[in-house]
């Protein structure tokens, strides 16, 4: 499954920030999967797409940054996995 995972930090994190990107180079934990990675500019402002098999992995992710991150994590819906739901959805009202 894939989600989206948005982190926001405050100008006091950033030094440590900073340093524990570099030291791990932001490596996922296991059973997470890198897709994408985006990062704002002149701030701890950004947003990943990942993919993960289940909840502990992406709770693992949370917990090794959620010490100096804010982090929002998604699941995330292709166009596709979205048209099908809401195909569902619709046929279940008719």
């Amino acid at each position: 499954m894939k989600f989206i995972v948005q982190w926001n930090g405050q100008p006091a994190n950033e030094n440590a920030v900073i340093e524990r990107f570099m030291k791990t180079g932001g490596r996922t934990p296991e059973g997470v999967t890198l897709l994408g990675r985006w990062h704002a500019i002149g701030g701890l402002h950004g947003v990943a797409i990942v993919e993960a098999n289940d909840t502990q992995s992406m709770t693992a992710m949370a917990l090794e940054w959620g010490d100096m991150l804010k982090m929002n994590i998604f699941p995330a819906l292709t166009d596709e996995d979205l048209g099908a739901a809401l195909g569902k959805h619709v046929a279940g009202r008719q």
